[in-house]
């Protein structure tokens, strides 16, 4: 089924609020101190027992050589490349802590390098990284497996592509956000078409199964024009998929935006001006709305698990490979073990030092209650099969969906007098007109919504 979307501009800007992007549930809000290290572990030996899940595992290097104004990501900025070979040693330290709590026989299927920069580090570097995850958990060595890495085009050469994909890489994703110079110099990240085009096509050369581009509306001084034009080069560069984000200016929040000149904010009207555009270029161009600004070709793999009903969704987003415990390694990162959340702490001086303690370096967590499965499920069905079937929520909880969801089915009069969405005897449909409020139809199953949202999270559409 191929899953199309509208837009309508009343319709957005009515339903244009703070609000989750559910890549968890119950989400980070809901993470807090009282989880610790033992709950952790005892969370890992859960995950070890029959029927175990296959793992994955996110590496977060928190490097960047320059500042990006409106980057919102936990980052160091520095051109001390020796801060990076002290965090790789405590970083190869708790790889080899965690791996020591799971089953060795479970494989590592999945493998996402995020940051920061990852590509801060050398070639000499990231090798011995790979040596030391190979060494300490069973890496997938089947072209079956997703290894991924954040790319920024300006740290990288076409022969260091080469590099990464001998190293076991194969999918990349480039941040791009804008072509215009005048939108790259107001938010300090220049880089040039032609580096872009030149990594993509070196990574279909070297056989990468995937190349994503990373695209940002709503940037100081973007006009409809300008990202027009940025689109045109983008389509005519067909990356598999393309991922088109809203950005939230939170300067009270993220310093860095600070730096932003408030008059060359665009109004609030472009911003959807430009979100139509964008949905309008791309469909036009072939691509299909996977979801949460998600676009990817036709014959990529995440439409086809889109239509065959295996889409997943986590804190990388979306995903065809079946659900995995998820291990957050280095400072910042967050991890899905069993039936918990986890995040280790941000600061290097206290990663630092936990680990020379010989502690895993945790900040907060959460252990999930039966209601919380059972609205992760529901939140989880709607947000990659746009539709919740709910006599499978039936038998697999044991509830009658409508007297256990009064409250919610409340919440969607609503979006449904809207024809978001629409309701028969057996299911609760997005509709094509509710495609872009998603978030906005899910937060009606969220138990943990109430008062003010706004600075919490960022805008729905």
């Amino acid at each position: 089924m191929e899953h199309m979307t509208t837009f309508d501009r009343a319709l957005v800007e009515k339903y244009d609020r703070p609000g989750p992007r559910y890549t968890s549930y119950p989400t980070a809000p809901q993470f807090h101190t009282l989880f610790v290290e033992d709950n952790y572990r005892a969370a890992a030996a859960r995950s070890n027992q029959a029927p175990a899940k296959p793992i994955s595992l996110y590496i977060h290097i928190p490097f960047c050589k320059s500042l990006c104004y409106y980057c919102a990501c936990n980052k160091i900025i520095t051109q001390k490349t020796s801060r990076a070979v002290e965090y790789l040693d405590y970083l190869k330290q708790e790889i080899r802590m965690q791996a020591a709590l799971f089953d060795r026989s479970r494989k590592v299927t999945q493998l996402h390098f995020g940051g920061g920069t990852p590509t801060y580090l050398t070639q000499e570097q990231l090798a011995d990284l790979m040596q030391c995850l190979g060494e300490a958990f069973t890496l997938d060595d089947s072209d079956e497996r997703q290894f991924s890495m954040e790319v920024d085009p300006r740290t990288i050469s076409p022969d260091q592509l080469k590099n990464l994909r001998q190293l076991g890489f194969n999918r990349l994703s480039f941040g791009v956000q804008d072509f215009d110079p005048d939108v790259q110099a107001a938010v300090n990240r220049v880089q040039s078409e032609e580096q872009v085009a030149e990594l993509i096509h070196a990574a279909r050369e070297y056989g990468f199964r995937a190349t994503s581009v990373d695209l940002i509306y709503g940037l100081p001084l973007q006009t409809v024009d300008s990202f027009n034009t940025t689109l045109d080069k983008i389509i005519a560069l067909r990356p598999d998929r393309i991922s088109a984000y809203s950005y939230a200016h939170l300067p009270h929040l993220v310093r860095a935006q600070r730096l932003i000149r408030p008059e060359h904010m665009p109004p609030p009207e472009r911003k959807l001006e430009l979100l139509e555009l964008t949905i309008q270029r791309l469909c036009s161009a072939g691509y299909i709305y996977i979801g949460m600004d998600h676009f990817a070709l036709p014959d990529d793999e995440l439409v086809q698990a889109r239509n065959d009903g295996t889409l997943q969704r986590n804190f990388q987003g979306y995903s065809t490979h079946a659900d995995c415990d998820i291990i957050g390694l280095g400072s910042s990162s967050i991890g899905k073990i069993a039936d918990s959340y986890s995040q280790n702490v941000k600061e290097l001086s206290l990663y630092y030092s936990m680990l020379r303690e010989g502690k895993l370096p945790l900040h907060r967590g959460y252990e999930l209650n039966d209601d919380d499965r059972l609205r992760r499920d529901v939140i989880s069905d709607l947000m990659c099969h746009n539709r919740i079937h709910m006599p499978d929520i039936e038998q697999a909880h044991g509830i009658s969906f409508r007297e256990y969801f009064a409250d919610a089915f409340e919440k969607l009069q609503e979006p449904v007098a809207d024809n978001l969405v629409e309701i028969t005897d057996t299911d609760i449909i997005l509709l094509p007109q509710g495609n872009l409020m998603m978030r906005n139809v899910a937060m009606a199953f969220d138990a943990y919504l109430g008062g003010n949202q706004q600075g919490r999270f960022s805008r729905t559409v």
